[in-house]
């Protein structure tokens, strides 16, 4: 079983992950909401505000930006994603996927995985998950409740998922043997206002609303750890509240 203890000789590693179920939507529906998210990660920090899509196959062929959003570029990009086998029709139930990357190397480099469209009958159909920097002067800026909390809030504004989550790899790591029916519980978490009304929390938690759609939920102040055990013990006694108010499971979603 992981402890505490394995993840101190290693700094965490962090990302964003928004998910939601099936929902069937056209490439130019794609590119405008991946237009609203890029656009609003561009004002969370510098690092992510310049973006360019990923080739396919990686690695090969002309580097093509996609900042600022130009809705023609980003809907072919999401035309181009569709699944398919080789040489075979387009998958359209699967979905369509844009990768991007920034303009930062080494330490500041961050992706970002988009998927929408796909109305397989599948809990988390649709994702669109973000690498964060882990070390230097950007993973200091960036890995702080504030800006994570915009992040998040970015997801869920352009995406509108079901729930979204910013945390540390080593933390959901820690979660790998619970049920996975259940959503994971990160350092902030949104939850769509359908899931139901978030239940009161304990201090230092915060909580706010994002516009009309749901609840951001913010276990600490500071950078959350799982090295640290008082923020292992905050995060199972909110998952346990949030639980209780039957908040936890995609089945509900």
């Amino acid at each position: 079983m992981t402890t505490h203890a394995d993840f101190r000789a290693y700094p965490e590693t962090y990302y964003a992950g928004a998910y939601w179920g099936p929902r069937r939507e056209s490439p130019e529906e794609c590119a405008q909401r991946a237009a609203d998210f890029l656009t609003r990660l561009a004002a969370c920090d510098p690092l992510l505000a310049n973006w360019n899509k990923i080739p396919k196959p990686r690695g090969k062929g002309r580097k093509t930006p996609l900042m600022p959003p130009d809705l023609p570029i980003l809907t072919e990009a999401f035309r181009r994603g569709v699944n398919r086998e080789p040489g075979g029709p387009p998958i359209e139930h699967l979905g369509l996927t844009v990768s991007a990357y920034n303009d930062g190397s080494r330490q500041d480099y961050v992706s970002v995985r988009m998927h929408c469209g796909s109305y397989e009958q599948n809990k988390s159909a649709n994702v669109c998950v973000l690498s964060l920097p882990s070390e230097g002067e950007g993973a200091e800026r960036i890995l702080t409740a504030s800006v994570l909390t915009e992040v998040t809030r970015s997801m869920a504004l352009a995406w509108e998922p079901d729930w979204a989550v910013a945390m540390s790899h080593a933390h959901r790591d820690m979660d790998d043997g619970g049920d996975k029916a259940n959503i994971w519980l990160g350092w902030v978490t949104y939850l769509s206002r359908h899931r139901g009304t978030v239940p009161p929390l304990p201090a230092p938690v915060r909580i706010e609303l994002v516009e009309d759609k749901g609840t951001l939920i913010i276990l600490t102040p500071e950078r959350f750890t799982a090295a640290n055990p008082e923020h292992i013990a905050l995060a199972r006694r909110v998952h346990e509240l949030l639980a209780q108010a039957g908040l936890m499971r995609t089945v509900a979603s």
